[in-house]
């Protein structure tokens, strides 16, 4: 081990020797090298900065990968089943939705339905209040128009955050300790921050089938990915002006439930509690995963990126190549010499394989280098438009397959010079 550990160190010393007497040619092997491993490494941190965005997209809006995600169909008694269930319980979470007005009472809100206030989905219309019988009615018919916003409103019955890590923007998050609050404290998610820094509306709250209209609190601000006006409110602040058939209304969605995959117990208690309503009551249970969720396109880019680089690559590997044979045509007499005085054959293809290996690490090195300046550079200039580029960092595995690019065309191109030289008969050191 020592013996070859000796002559690995030799062909490295006399490998980068040759580069510096040798800079012109160096530098033109790696030119034409650079812009291959530049290509990897540009497909590789591309393909997993678009993958880390949708993986983030997707936990905000449906979860963490391995969540259960499970939805009660409503029915009666449906409420009181999801709250009693998940009561007590750490690794499970209910979500259930209505929606409210916020803002003066007995008009119209600017965006009825709970529109986004920014235009973007255009109107949406009122939210019809239906009967049993599929008789429904508008009603907001015959209010005028005034200064109030519709928006829906996430009950929860404990930190969601595990399972969605809404990004809290501003002020405080749902404090599930303690008493409820008389006057529901609401986070309201950034869509909804902007509808009310643009109205200024009263701090009144009204729901179809409440008891009576509360007043609530903004205590913070998050991103969850969502462009239409939402808030989160616990649930028992909720449910002190409202019954729980309100919460689970179907023409608001069905309830919905969070659960870590180790709570096989709570969904298998949920489970018979459902079922015991009747045949037609079930869970539609899906388990999260980002990874199965990757759009085709952002697959097909890769591999159409990755085999163009490859192609410049495998160009760039020619030119060492090019460059290793002639550099061995001319150091011929050097290595019948070496050759003389014992200079191993295997420790001759060290010596031109460590030149090209040592090229390509240099390349992959100024690539990666190329590859995080752009990246930061990117992030400067357009990172107000694309949220993706905001705060973005240059991802490990462009690195690791930049450097890993560099290598194999440094022993694509240096293989066969390497064998070359390690042919050359001493008997050449008597025609010099």
């Amino acid at each position: 081990m020592m013996r070859l550990s000796g002559r690995f160190r030799a062909a490295l010393i006399i490998g980068g020797q040759g580069i510096r007497a040798r800079k012109l040619r160096t530098f033109l092997s790696m030119i034409s090298l650079f812009l291959g491993v530049l290509g990897v490494v540009a497909a590789q941190a591309g393909q997993v900065i678009a993958h880390r965005a949708l993986v983030a997209s997707t936990e905000l809006q449906m979860g963490v990968d391995g969540t259960q995600q499970i939805y009660v169909q409503s029915a009666e008694s449906t409420g009181s089943i999801v709250m009693d269930t998940v009561a007590g319980r750490d690794d499970a979470v209910a979500l259930l939705s209505t929606n409210a007005i916020i803002g003066e009472p007995d008009v119209r809100p600017v965006n009825e339905g709970g529109a986004p206030l920014d235009g973007s989905g255009g109107g949406w219309g009122p939210t019809m209040n239906c009967d049993p019988q599929g008789n429904c009615v508008d009603p907001n018919e015959g209010k005028p128009s005034g200064q109030a916003i519709e928006l829906r409103v996430v009950a929860l019955t404990g930190d969601v955050r595990q399972f969605r890590p809404l990004r809290l923007e501003s002020g405080q998050w749902l404090d599930f300790g303690g008493a409820p609050s008389m006057a529901p404290r609401l986070v309201l998610n950034e869509a909804a921050a902007k509808g009310f820094a643009m109205y200024n509306v009263p701090a009144e709250m009204r729901f179809q089938g409440a008891t009576a209209n509360s007043t609530p609190r903004f205590t913070g601000v998050v991103d969850d990915g969502n462009s239409n006006p939402q808030a989160y409110v616990r649930s028992d602040e909720l449910l002190n002006w409202m019954p729980i058939d309100v919460l689970t209304n179907p023409m608001f969605g069905t309830p919905e439930l969070l659960a870590a995959p180790t709570a096989t117990d709570f969904v298998e208690t949920l489970r018979k509690k459902v079922e015991a309503l009747g045949d037609e009551n079930t869970l539609y249970i899906n388990t999260i995963s980002a990874e199965d969720m990757m759009p085709g396109e952002i697959q097909m880019m890769r591999w159409v990126f990755l085999g163009v680089s490859i192609l410049v690559l495998l160009i760039g590997a020619a030119g060492i190549l090019n460059v290793g044979l002639a550099t061995v045509g001319e150091r011929i007499e050097e290595f019948a010499l070496r050759r003389a005085v014992g200079t191993p054959r295997l420790l001759l293809a060290g010596i031109v394989l460590a030149e090209t290996l040592l090229t390509g690490l240099l390349t992959a090195m100024a690539a990666i280098g190329a590859g995080i300046a752009g990246l930061a550079a990117a992030g400067k200039l357009f990172g107000d438009r694309q949220p993706m580029l905001q705060n973005v960092t240059f991802p490990w595995e462009a690195g690791v397959a930049g450097v890993a690019a560099g290598l194999i065309a440094g022993v694509l191109g240096g293989l066969v010079p390497a064998a070359r030289a390690a042919r050359i008969p001493i008997a050449t050191v008597m025609r010099a």
